[in-house]
């Protein structure tokens, strides 16, 4: 008689289940979370404060409430719990804008099959055109995915910040760093730096409100430009933060030529990446490479192929730290 190992099997269907992550997705774009009470709050309530459909919400948080994301004390009532209390646009360290649902990307991950088995992103498939490309034309997605980096960098502060002396800089320059979230975090926690934050015209056009939030808006200058035209000059710590994974090696290459070009003797590249590290072991940067693959074609590299995109564009590294979230890169210039 053949045994099946059944354990596996139902472990192999939680994996693979898709329903609990899109509910938890679709409640993040509702702001379900936000509409919840101290206390147990009836799924009515629920329903009117966030504008949906009571009977269906009610099925949504039964399955939520079925992974302990919610809790369901008394039929139709609902509490959050502390699983879910990361989902709440309050939250120090929110969850909200970081798992909300983009349509267009969840079009591409439809079609993961096109980049395993063509190598090519399955986003242009999709779209007809490239994702960088597809945020410039649609100014909703892209402030989606503005928020999106925004939530990822109060988590990258508390982890990245400690790794790296940012305060014996002058002038950090963010390269890529969107509506300026990150270097915001790091002037305000140095009051003596200053900043420049470069991106693409359409995005740092945001910026205004984040820089004067923090409180930092007089001591950053904003940029709008295109890394692969060139990079500004003038600092001596040069962020790039989880931008290289969005491109190809000889893209990646161009972009750090472009930074080499503008940097002085003594000023420092500082790449902050999610490293991908080889054998069977978890790690969140395995899940990212699969990411850039269904989006941009990109992909997240070992600590070996960091160090030698670092060498093909005159640069080397010097120092590797790991933290809870993003690994700290650090390149100078090659002296050869």
């Amino acid at each position: 008689m053949t045994r099946y190992d059944l354990a596996s099997v139902v472990r192999l269907a939680e994996l693979a289940d898709y329903i609990v992550p899109f509910a938890i997705r679709t409640a993040c774009s509702l702001g379900v979370a936000d509409a919840f009470d101290d206390g147990a709050t009836p799924v009515e309530t629920l329903a009117k404060r966030t504008g949906t459909h009571a009977p269906s919400l009610l099925r949504l948080l039964r399955v939520l409430a079925s992974r302990g994301v919610v809790a369901e004390p008394e039929p139709g009532e609902f509490t959050l719990t502390a699983l879910g209390r990361p989902l709440r646009a309050e939250h120090p360290l929110s969850l909200r804008d970081t798992h909300s649902l983009l349509p267009a990307d969840v079009l591409a991950w439809s079609r993961l099959d096109v980049p395993v088995r063509t190598g090519e992103p399955a986003f242009d498939v999709v779209h007809g055109t490239g994702y960088w490309t597809h945020l410039a034309a649609n100014p909703g997605d892209s402030a989606s995915v503005d928020r999106w980096m925004r939530g990822a960098n109060r988590l990258h502060l508390r982890t990245v910040l400690p790794a790296y002396p940012w305060g014996a800089a002058n002038t950090v320059a963010d390269l890529g760093g969107g509506t300026g979230g990150f270097l915001a975090g790091i002037l305000a926690r140095h009051s003596r730096l200053r900043g420049v934050l470069y991106d693409l015209p359409h995005v740092v056009s945001g910026a205004g409100p984040v820089l004067a939030e923090a409180g930092v808006a007089d001591r950053c200058a904003v940029l709008g430009g295109d890394l692969f035209d060139g990079a500004p000059r003038g600092a001596d710590v040069y962020v790039l933060k989880t931008v290289l994974p969005g491109f190809t090696d000889d893209e990646a290459v161009r972009l750090l030529g472009n930074v080499a070009a503008v940097m002085a003797p003594g000023a420092r590249l500082v790449l902050l990446e999610a490293v991908v590290v080889p054998g069977d072991t978890y790690d969140v940067a395995k899940a990212f490479d699969v990411h850039t693959m269904v989006l941009t074609g990109g992909r997240h590299r070992t600590r070996e192929e960091n160090a030698t995109l670092l060498e093909r564009a005159g640069l080397r590294l010097v120092s590797v730290t790991p933290t809870a979230t993003l690994t700290v890169l650090v390149g100078e210039l090659n002296a050869g």
